[in-house]
């Protein structure tokens, strides 16, 4: 008998090593993952290309060992790779939303494993109103864009309205302030 999905442990496995990353985070991460899925979602319509939110496990080395990674969000266009719940070709994109417990995570080690696996986009999102964009250059990530939204419209740096592609898919668009919409 499974777990329903309310009580399944969410898990990475890492050089063999099993991270527990249960509790579930705040609200606020599942509203900014929501948010990016839904405009890349309606973005993909009529594609090959799928995009998935926390429910899919990347098996990052599918050759070496059954370590995997579960991205926030990612996009993934070679569906041969993709079996039950896990997934082990090369994603096109992948989105972390930072939380307390994962921010340090997020930034090294899952960013080293997305850099050397091929992940040729790569983004960090705050839930404190940031988006860090990452791009592959000759088997390296740049960090090609860094944005800290300031919504208020009567602010010098007012940047709400700026518009964000995602690189392999240049007609997905979404402004910053979407992103972070209903986040109060």
């Amino acid at each position: 008998m499974g777990l329903a999905d309310s009580e399944r442990k969410k898990d990475e496995k890492v050089d063999g090593v099993i991270y527990d990353m249960s509790p579930a985070s705040g609200y606020q991460h599942g509203i900014i993952n929501s948010n990016i899925h839904t405009t890349i979602k309606l973005g993909l319509k009529n594609s090959i290309c799928l995009v998935t939110m926390e429910n899919l496990d990347f098996r990052y080395h599918p050759d070496i060992n059954d370590d995997y990674l579960c991205p926030d969000i990612m996009v993934i266009c070679d569906r041969k790779h993709l079996k039950g719940g896990t997934y082990s070709g090369v994603p096109k994109f992948i989105a972390e939303t930072l939380s307390p417990s994962t921010a340090k995570w997020d930034r090294s080690e899952k960013k080293d494993i997305y850099e050397k696996a091929g992940v040729e986009e790569y983004w960090i999102v705050s839930p404190q109103g940031s988006v860090e964009i990452y791009y592959l250059e000759d088997g390296k990530y740049v960090l090609e864009q860094s944005y800290m939204l300031q919504d208020d419209k009567e602010d010098k740096d007012y940047n709400a309205e700026i518009e964000i592609s995602l690189r392999g898919f240049p007609h997905i668009k979404m402004r910053l302030g979407e992103i972070f919409e209903g986040l109060d």
